[in-house]
């Protein structure tokens, strides 16, 4: 026979109830696995009322504080039926932009701020 058309074969002699137990954690696995990807999922597009916002931020802050917020417009929030909603995914990208910036990073920015533009020439035409 050619190398091609060999098949090889591995035949393991396990008890039945062996066999089901190894098949039994192996959808057991696949099953918390896929639970816990939909739940980070569902919680990145989930929305939190005021109450669950003030929870949920690290810096724990009062009503007050995020209705200061909403006015300001400096927090990402929706209003429907006289309500505040936040989604989670909104807040998250809002708290990594809050960072603080390095000392070279505003060293950097100040430097390309005050670097001379280019001037342009404008050219009269006369008429």
């Amino acid at each position: 026979m050619k190398n091609e058309q060999i098949q090889q074969t591995i035949l393991i002699s396990l008890p039945i109830e062996d066999f089901q137990n190894v098949i039994i954690d192996c959808v057991n696995n696949c099953l918390r696995n896929n639970h816990r990807n939909q739940n980070e999922g569902n919680m990145t597009n989930r929305w939190l009322d005021i109450n669950e916002l003030c929870l949920y931020h690290p810096d724990k802050p009062s009503k007050a504080t995020v209705y200061g917020w909403v006015h300001a417009r400096s927090i990402p929030a929706h209003k429907g039926n006289k309500k505040l909603r936040f989604l989670v995914s909104e807040i998250d990208e809002w708290l990594k932009a809050k960072k603080l910036r390095s000392e070279t990073e505003m060293i950097n920015e100040a430097t390309m701020y005050l670097k001379p533009k280019a001037k342009t020439t404008k050219t009269r035409v006369k008429t």
